[in-house]
């Protein structure tokens, strides 16, 4: 009854990646995991090591350096950041693996369809955290909206997402199908760039210049603002909890964030050495969104 397990290689082992690597390999899932450089030796030398409720512990992983052409896998799954997303996938292109899975913030899939075509299953990622002294810190959404999140472009249920749903039960993950990820995408990129606004010149901003009234107002301008750019484009803001967000007072918006900004995890997603690393994705989506949206209107 057992059909042939599938084989699955996560293309690059920042946190995201780590951490889909760490599940899919405790759930006896067949997972290789491509890394460079220190990364690489680190996880040939000690394993993955990880935290787990304060006990650091490791699993070994197989690591490659470098995806070969005829190293086909089932699924290819691409978590990096926007500013990288071009640059890994086409150091897929000619790979002959069928479904390439990108687990990144976006606004659009021209120029990814351009270099990988039909193969490309656009997603997005349940998890989040850091890494710190080479021990990941992070952990998966638990509730069904922060899942996984993936989907055809044109909608449609075809076969390899019914066996990456598959993937994610096995190995007890919670995902969302979604029928429209294009407008998921754009909604989610509209509130993630307001995160620019917790950078500074030479870094972050401290937690309390960060919860200060004057950087989360302009948070609660630009949410309101951005969402409301989506919706002239003619794009359906989801999930229903992003739109909510759009249409709640500024004064509301200040507040939730601030909740938010109380939360030890929060802090370090949003303050964080990860969020530091992100910057130049922050930057270059901002850019991007505006220059999309206006177009649009």
């Amino acid at each position: 009854m057992n059909t042939k397990q599938n084989r699955l290689l996560i293309f690059g082992a920042g946190v995201i990646g780590s951490v889909y690597a760490l599940r899919f390999a405790q759930s006896g899932l067949d997972v290789t995991l491509l890394a460079r450089g220190k990364r690489l030796d680190e996880l040939k030398r000690s394993g993955l090591r990880y935290n787990d409720n304060g006990t650091i512990k490791q699993i070994s992983i197989k690591t490659i350096e470098k995806l070969e052409n005829d190293d086909i896998y089932d699924f290819i799954f691409v978590p990096v950041r926007y500013d990288q997303a071009e640059s890994a996938l086409s150091a897929i292109k000619h790979n002959q693996s069928k479904t390439i899975v990108t687990l990144t913030n976006t606004v659009g899939y021209e120029s990814w369809l351009e270099m990988v075509g039909d193969r490309l299953l656009p997603g997005f990622p349940g998890a989040g955290g850091d890494i710190k002294e080479h021990v990941l810190y992070a952990q998966f959404g638990s509730a069904k909206h922060q899942g996984t999140i993936f989907g055809e472009i044109n909608g449609q249920m075809t076969a390899r997402v019914k066996e990456l749903a598959k993937i994610f039960e096995s190995a007890g993950l919670h995902y969302e199908i979604q029928k429209n990820i294009q407008a998921f995408h754009v909604s989610h990129t509209a509130l993630a760039i307001v995160n620019k606004h917790f950078y500074t010149n030479d870094g972050m901003a401290d937690l309390e210049t960060a919860r200060s009234e004057s950087t989360l107002s302009k948070i609660a301008a630009d949410i309101k603002q951005n969402l409301h750019l989506v919706e002239q484009a003619g794009i359906p803001v989801i999930p229903p909890e992003t739109k909510s967000m759009g249409q709640l007072p500024e004064k509301e918006i200040i507040s939730r964030y601030r909740q938010m900004l109380s939360n030890d995890f929060i802090i370090d997603v949003k303050l964080g050495n990860h969020a530091v690393s992100q910057k130049a994705e922050i930057l270059l989506l901002d850019e991007v969104f505006h220059k999309k949206l206006s177009v649009r209107r």
